[in-house]
Formats: structure tokens, sequence, C-alpha cells
């Protein structure tokens, strides 16, 4: 497809997303439906210590999931960036991002699957909303097992809709695929089944909306002799998930009833953007690289590539488009490039899109100018993002330049070897620093296999830390209440507090990161602190720790918080009601918790580490020992 067609198609896209934002908000804050909006919450947990990133829209609000209740109610409605670690290998296709926006609807303890339905089938229908063809849904339930029964009352409830709509809906067999009137498909767990995200908490049966597009790309010697709606062709695509929250996994890896049920559901903005797009004849195809969600970075990359967004160069330029989105709303959050964590996967994206620009041809600075378009494309949606944009494109920048030296050293390296193994991906990490992942992605594009566990074996011989162990991170799942993280996180509100008061008020919170083990507070000064200041800050918290002073919270509007004194994340969105906890008069912040009830009950707090962390910014490490504070 030539640039000129692709600018032809570009000029039509106009502003889908926002519409559907705008759509999806007004059909649930409507009086029939009665949903409070709540603000996406920033990509870093704040009280999760088991995850790096959000990753699903249910994360930042596990606590009223499990009963504790929610500041605006019982009905909520948001739409939650979220951050997946787990397909970066696949992006590059239409389907798969790192970054993505979910719009979900919750119901905590109110509603449940028969209203859920209703509604989502109504939205995605009616005229009035997003008006797709009745016609062309079919859905997906839980077929059962040893652990739950077939989940009946959501096909009772799909029936019933699609009966009003004229459409009979029989309940079809996945393995000869839609036949007849069959509409609703029995699934097993895992295709139907959502969490717990970790070994143990909530979870159930979900119900999962498919659109035929009638794209007819099944290939019996690739996807199987059958095409059904969970087939891999494409020609169904997934477009929402009803979550139904009625189970708790118990450590013994049972199943018990919830007391209270809830419904979590969710929409991906990039696939809906790109259907209604299709639909509506504005994009050749359903990709959501064409609409207007990437449009102008899009436009930007093939201005700076001279090449056409097609088959030869789709796959470079989709890895380049998503990394580099994601790049910038994770650096808007608070995460800056690193070798650790959070910093870790941030610095990967920036050299696999660097990486991919070199395919293209591009052998100079971008991803600067790639910024700037993400920005002024979701700016609307998320201010922060222009604001923080001259921050982004100085970190942008300058990794850019640092990684583009050790590329050309490992790149020229890697072009005297006549074969890539595990041992000198490790060597080339260890003297020229370049990245492993990097190494095994060339060795793929010239048709070699690396075997990683060749690798690890040398990466642990000079004692470095593995990848493999890095991973256990994601694996985690749900907030960690655990005794320990819960007096972690109290101690947070009052180092904060304690800083202020050391080195002044100019002290704002700008990140925390919690483990069983310790505390990581990231927080705004410029300059190394003195040991005298770490002394000092030390002393007050313990001093604070020794009064036992009690922890409580109110719940209150937002901007009555902030004039009562309240401490807020810069640049954070609140919902019009929060929880405000106060520890004595000591501390007062709004949060979500999880809190001790009383100071006496933390131990001794020991900060163990002070460091920079990114542009005008410190970083303290910090323990809680298991003795009183004396």
């Amino acid at each position: 497809m030539s640039d000129l067609t692709l600018y032809r198609w570009g000029l039509f896209v106009i502003m889908i997303h926002q519409e559907i934002r705008k759509k999806f908000i007004d059909f649930f804050t409507s009086e029939a439906r009665s949903h409070k909006e709540i603000p996406s919450a920033p990509l870093v947990p704040e009280n999760d210590p088991t995850v790096l990133f959000i990753t699903a829209g249910m994360h930042p609000l596990v606590p009223y999931l499990m009963g504790e209740p929610h500041p605006l109610g019982k009905r909520l409605v948001d739409i939650q960036k979220s951050f997946r670690t787990d397909d970066i290998e696949e992006v590059g296709d239409r389907h798969h991002h790192t970054f993505f926006e979910m719009l979900g609807n919750w119901s905590l303890g109110d509603y449940f699957k028969k209203e859920a339905i209703g509604w989502s089938f109504e939205f995605l229908t009616d005229k009035k909303w997003l008006g797709l063809d009745p016609g062309r849904i079919y859905v997906s339930v839980f077929e059962g097992d040893s652990d739950a029964p077939r989940d009946e009352e959501s096909i009772r409830a799909w029936q019933e809709v699609f009966q009003k709509a004229g459409i009979k809906a029989n309940v079809g067999d996945k393995h000869k695929g839609v036949t007849g009137d069959s509409r609703i498909f029995p699934y097993p767990k895992d295709k139907n089944w959502w969490g717990p995200a970790g070994s143990t908490g909530p979870c159930g049966p979900d119900s999962e909306m498919f659109y035929d597009t009638g794209l007819t790309m099944h290939q019996p010697e690739i996807h199987g002799e059958t095409c059904h709606i969970n087939c891999d062709c494409g020609r169904y695509l997934e477009i929402w998930n009803d979550v139904f929250m009625e189970f708790n996994k118990k450590k013994d890896g049972t199943y018990e009833p919830l007391k209270q049920k809830n419904v979590d559901t969710g929409m991906g903005m990039e696939r809906m953007a790109a259907l209604t797009a299709w639909l509506r004849k504005l994009v050749p195809e359903p990709d959501p690289y064409l609409t207007d969600l990437f449009k102008i970075a899009r436009m930007k990359l093939q201005e700076i590539s001279n090449r056409d967004y097609e088959e030869s160069f789709a796959k470079p330029m989709r890895i380049i488009l998503d990394h580099s989105r994601a790049a910038v709303f994770l650096m808007s959050d608070g995460v800056a490039p690193g070798n650790k964590e959070r910093g870790y996967i941030l610095r990967r994206l920036i050299r696999r899109s660097i990486r991919q620009g070199q395919k293209l041809g591009i052998t100079r600075d971008f991803l600067s100018e790639l910024a700037g378009d993400f920005a002024a494309i979701y700016s609307p949606s998320y201010p922060d993002l222009k604001i923080n944009l001259p921050e982004i494109k100085k970190m942008l920048g300058a990794e850019e330049a640092k990684f583009r030296k050790l590329l050309d050293r490992g790149l020229r390296e890697i072009e005297k070897m006549p074969l890539l193994d595990g041992t000198i991906a490790f060597d080339l990490y260890q003297s020229y620093g370049f990245p492993p992942e990097l190494t095994f992605e060339i060795a793929s594009d010239r048709g070699e296999k690396i075997d990683r566990s060749e690798f690890e074996r040398e990466f642990t011989k000079h004692q470095e830390k593995s990848r493999t162990a890095a991973r256990g991170i994601f694996k985690g799942g749900l907030q960690d209440h655990s005794e320990q993280t819960t007096g972690l996180h109290t101690s947070t509100h009052l180092l904060q507090q304690a800083l202020r008061q050391v080195l002044g008020n100019g002290v704002r919170q700008k990140g925390s990161h919690i483990t069983a083990e310790r505390l990581r507070f990231d927080f705004s000064h410029d300059k190394k602190m003195t040991p005298e200041e770490i002394a000092e800050t030390e002393k007050l918290v313990n001093s604070q720790i020794k009064k036992n002073l009690a922890v409580n919270y109110e719940v209150t509007p937002i901007a009555e918080a902030v004039n009562r004194g309240a401490l807020t994340v810069p640049g954070a969105n609140y919902p019009e009601k929060v929880k405000v906890y106060s520890i004595g008069k000591f501390s007062k912040e709004v949060c979500g918790g999880p809190h001790v009830d009383f100071t006496g009950s933390l131990g001794k707090f020991k900060i163990v580490k002070e460091e920079a962390a990114g542009n005008l910014n410190r970083r303290i490490y910090a323990i809680l020992e298991k003795e009183k504070a004396s």
C-alpha cells in the first residue's frame, strides 16, 4: 500500500477512540445504569508488591473486589491504562500490544450476570451506541469442570438477549464450529475462566463476545480442521469479556463461593477502534495501527524511514509504534530506563525499537519525535503526557544516543561470528553490555536458535542476576496484604512526612514499590542526602513508631481532602471521593491502603540505601526490623 493510499485512508480516521471513550462512559453513568466514573490508576501499582505494572483493570480495585467498601459505591466505570510484558516477543502482528487501554464496568456485590450481559449486548448493538450487527456476534461461556459447573446462568442470559434481537441462539459444539443456529459455545478454563492472577484470590467464569468479520483466513494445516469462534485464523474478533467473580481460590487449590459476587468487564480500546473504523470503511482492514490511536506517529515513522506501511515493513513499524507508545506512558508514570525491574523493561522496549528502526534503514535518533506525536494523540485523555513531554524527550534522547554506540559495536562483533550460541550471547553481554534478548532476536533473524539455558548457565557462573529469576515477579497477582507488606506500606507515610520535615516541603512522593522484605520510596529532591539527614529522617520515623500512633481513615471529596492538607501523588488522577489516612497528627495522605492499626506494631525502621532515581529525584530503600523501636 502506497503512502498516498495510506494518507487518503488516514484523513478519514477522525478521533474514533475519543468517540468510543465518551459513549462508553455516558452509557454506564446514565441514570438507567448509575455507575460512577473513576480515573485510571498509574501504570506503576502503588500498593501491589507482587507485580511491576498494572496489567488489568481489576488490579487497582482488588480490595473492593474482596469486600472493602468503595468510596463511590458499588457500581463503577473506568478506562484503565494497562501494560503487560507477556507478549513482548509477539508484538508485530495486528493483535498484540504491550500498552493498552481497557474500558470496564464494575459491580461490587450489586448486579450480576443477567444485567452485565444485557448491558454489554446493548452497548455493542444499539445504534445509539456502537451499533454493531447483532447477527455477527457470537459468545463463549465456561463449559464446567470438577471445580465449578457449566455456566448455565450466562447461557440463559445470552439466549434471552439474542431472542429480543430476533436471533435464535443455540448452544453449539466448538469441535463442529459455527453451524445452523449455534451461537453460544462452551470452552474450558484456559479460555473462559479469569484469575486469580496469583495462586489464590477472587476468580470465576467469564463470557467473551466475538464479532464475525467475515474475513476468511482459516488454514486447516495451521489452525486446525475446524474454524470456531476461538480459532487463531482471525475471522472471529474478540471484542468484550464479562468476568463473573463468584469464587475464591484457596491455598489448597480448592474453590469456595465468594460472599460478595462481582462483575468485572473489559473491552479493549485498540481492538474496538480498529473494528469500528473498518466497519465504517474508514480503513481498509481492522488494523489498530491504521486508526487514530497511532495515525500521527505512523505517518511520522513512514516519513522518517521513507518506507510505506505495507507487508514488507509492517512488522518492524508495528513494534516501533507499540513500544514507543508504551515507553511514553511508562515514563510519564515515573519509570526511568535502568537495569532493574521496571527500568529494565522500559530500556528493553526502547532498544527493541531502535533495532527495528535499523531494519527500516533509520540511522538517526527518532524516538523523541514519536513521543511528541503520541502526546498529541493522547493528551486530551491524559493531560499529564503533555506536561511530562519535555522530560520524556530528554530521557529518550539520552537513552537512544547511548544505545546506538553500544549497538554499533555489538553488531560489528556479531558480524564476525559464523554461528551464535548462548556462550557468545553472554560474552557480548559481559564485554559490551549487549542485551541478550537482542542477540536472541538477531539469531532468529539469521535462522539460528540459541539455547537460552546455555546463556543462563554462563550467567549463573558469573554470579549475575538471571533474567529468568526476574521473571518471577510477573507471576504474582493480587495485592499482598501480609503483615510485613502492610507494615512497610504504612511506613512510607511516615517516611514521606519525615523527609518533608528534614528536607523541606518540596519533597513529594514520585513512586513506591514494596516487597515482603523492604520498601522502596522515590521522592522529589535535587541532591544527595547527607548522612546526618538520613539519620535524622530515620530517627523521626522511629519516634512516631514509638508513640504507637493510631492509623485512621475517612472518606471525603478529593477537593476537601487537599484543602485539609492531605498529601497526594503529583500527577495522579483521583476519583470524586477518596480515602484519607491519618497517622496521629503526624501524617495525612490520600491512599487506598492497606495499613496497620497502630504504629507500635511496625518494629524498628532502618534506611539501608539512598541513591539517585532519575532527574531531580532520589530513592530510599528501607526495612522494618523485628525488634521494637527504641
